[in-house]
């Protein structure tokens, strides 16, 4: 029977478009999990979208959207993204889904019901866009230790869990699992700087914002988003806190793999496992922080300007080309880097020359010395002995790579086959053997060895470049071989290679390319122009000065029975209290309304929507389906006239 495996991926924020960088990471557990499966391995890969907090609250205000649309329409586009480079998932969770929330607010329960959480205060340093908590002296130079980003200091009631109940049980765990944290310089970093100077209790809940998953005893207060979007990883595969989890969850947990950002370390190897002791459910197997991708040296960031992306790449080099630089370009433990040019260079040196070129040379030779047919002569030479060496060692030398997570290194033997393979054409110079009819037999060798080569190498391609093996071994008129068949050479049983062999990477110009990516970011940069509105009747100033428009506050809000789209608001406008009936309810919640400055029409006669009166209207602005409300720009006194 064979064994399960269940890698995950931190799940992305839907603050906004992942950048290559983020999308390295679905990449990169794709081919993991593709290995395994090649192993024989029955593997579960999930990732998804983790879809709460305060930050996406804030985006979708700005947007003039719900929460909900705001993170339908991102979580949309980063689902599309791992589809367009191809990656295996098996399941794709949201952290707004309703068994997702149901689980969480009862995790959330249990672990406050045995004393784990607490009601608190909390006054510090808070990080919107990292949801996190600082006090002033783990802030460096003033700004979050992760982002570097500027704190705002925030005081608040809120629960905390207690960490430093099972802090010593968590090192304990470390120090007999050396295996538990990846890279080395990972689990030192957390041991050092965060278990042994000691845990401080951990904020669990937000009182600030509305965007989260209700403390099911205390409505008041949202789960914070760690704690709701970490516990993913069990909620995913059937967990239920209250006993009777399903049959996937006794099968799959605990994790094999939880590949991650080393910017999440923390969130991972201290607070995930300690929830999942008090839980006492067992901690994942192991936790690997792989390094950033960077850009000209630097963190890709949107303040930055230098943000690349994942469809833009694919459209000028193809899918594998991206996933075969992603893959390739990164070190085990320090940072790699990405530039246009190198993408290039890359193309133009390990794939259309390296590969390609190999395959298409192979593939010409066979045609036109042999009519495409390919069988062994039986005419062997020394030189031989090294490429079959080569050739049969490689699907070891892939697999101890990959077992250690060196996936750049186990993509790097690949292609240290096909280089082989080249210095063997060099070696063996089949043109000249074909200028002596006596010498056929040995020419028909030589291909043979190529294709054969070629068969091995391509079918440990397909976990990393899964489309150029399919057309390899297509063109080699070949399966792919199982991995227990790689060790051996000769199983090609003659063949016809196709007749017209596909260019798998063409040679790119530099600056045919360059030009291509000025086009890109033009585009990119471009305000997207808006089709002219039908104009309404001209009116003139006279008409203009009817409207009395005015500064309110909506001191409350709620929604218009038996309507979903109305809410009624009672706007305070400094000398009086107005009710005024909107047809917001869905882009707004009575919640998210309360406290806003908006701009009222206050002459308007009074209407009766759904058997409520409203005296006024609220000012808002559309298009394309979203809508904002007008507010003032300064804090400017209520009841100020509009004009």
């Amino acid at each position: 029977m064979a064994k399960n495996y269940y890698i995950t991926t931190a799940i992305a924020y839907t603050s906004g478009k992942p950048h290559i960088g983020n999308c390295y990471e679905a990449v990169l557990a794709d081919a993991i999990a593709r290995y395994k499966r090649f192993q024989g391995y029955n593997v579960f890969y999930q990732t998804g979208t983790d879809e709460h907090g305060q930050k996406i609250e804030e985006k979708a205000a700005a947007a003039g959207v719900t929460p909900k649309e705001y993170v339908d329409n991102v979580a949309g586009v980063i689902r599309g993204l791992w589809d367009m480079l191809n990656t295996s998932y098996d399941k794709f969770i949201r952290t707004t889904d309703d068994y997702h929330e149901k689980c969480v607010q009862e995790i959330f329960t249990r672990l406050y019901e045995q004393g784990d959480i607490y009601k608190g205060a909390y006054e510090g340093m808070y990080c919107t866009p990292c949801e996190s908590f600082w006090t002033e002296s783990q802030l460096v130079d003033g700004k979050c230790p992760d982002c570097g980003r500027e704190c705002q200091p925030a005081k608040e009631e809120a629960y905390f869990f207690r960490m430093s109940k099972y802090a010593q049980r968590l090192i304990d765990h470390i120090e007999a699992h050396p295996e538990f944290i990846q890279p080395v310089s990972r689990k030192n970093e957390m041991m050092n700087n965060f278990l042994k100077p000691g845990l401080q209790d951990l904020c669990v809940s937000r009182s600030s914002f509305k965007w989260g998953i209700q403390v099911p005893f205390d409505p008041r207060h949202v789960v914070y988003v760690w704690l709701d979007a970490l516990t993913n990883y069990i909620t995913g595969i059937g967990y239920n806190p209250l006993g009777d989890s399903t049959e996937q969850f006794g099968e799959l947990w605990p994790a094999d793999l939880h590949l991650i950002g080393k910017d999440i370390i923390r969130f991972h190897t201290i607070y995930w496992p300690i929830f999942l002791m008090a839980l006492d459910l067992p901690l994942p197997k192991q936790v690997f922080g792989h390094p950033w991708l960077l850009q000209n040296g630097d963190k890709m960031s949107k303040s930055r300007g230098n943000l690349i992306y994942a469809d833009d790449l694919v459209k000028l080099f193809g899918v594998d080309a991206v996933r075969y630089f992603v893959l390739h370009e990164m070190p085990f433990e320090s940072d790699g880097s990405i530039t246009w040019d190198l993408m290039v260079e890359r193309v133009n040196s390990d794939l259309a020359n390296t590969m390609g070129n190999l395959v298409n040379r192979t593939i010409a030779m066979s045609n036109k010395y042999f009519g495409g047919q390919v069988v062994d002569g039986g005419v062997s030479a020394d030189v031989d002995a090294e490429l079959k060496a080569v050739a049969t060692a490689c699907v070891d030398k892939v697999t101890a790579k990959m077992e250690e997570l060196r996936v750049a290194d186990a993509i790097t033997e690949i292609f240290n086959l096909f280089k082989r393979c080249n210095k063997y054409i060099d070696e063996t110079e089949p043109w000249v053997l074909a200028k002596n009819p006596e010498t056929a037999d040995r020419l028909k060798t030589v291909l043979y060895n190529l294709v054969e080569s070629l068969v091995i190498g391509a079918s440990l391609l397909e976990s990393f470049m899964p489309e150029t093996s399919a057309k390899i071994l297509k063109m080699l008129n070949s399966p792919a071989r199982k991995l227990e068949e790689l060790s051996t050479f000769g199983l090609y049983n003659g063949g016809q290679v196709t007749d017209k062999p596909e260019i798998l990477f063409a040679r790119l110009d530099p600056a045919v390319v360059n030009q291509q990516v000025d086009e890109l970011l033009a585009q990119a940069e471009a305000p997207k122009a808006q089709p002219k509105p039908e104009p309404k009747e001209l009116i003139d100033y006279e008409a203009f000065s009817k409207l009395e428009m005015r500064v309110g506050q909506i001191k409350a809000c709620e929604r218009v029975a038996k309507s979903k789209k109305l809410l009624c608001s009672q706007i305070d406008l400094g000398y009086e209290v107005r009710q005024v009936v909107s047809g917001i309810a869905q882009y707004y919640t009575p919640e998210e309304m309360v406290g806003k400055r908006v701009v009222v029409v206050t002459n308007l006669k009074p209407v009766k929507l759904c058997g409520v009166e409203s005296n006024g209207m609220v000012l808002c602005a559309s298009q394309d389906g979203q809508l904002c409300i007008v507010t003032p720009e300064k804090d400017i006194p209520l009841g100020s006239e509009v004009c």
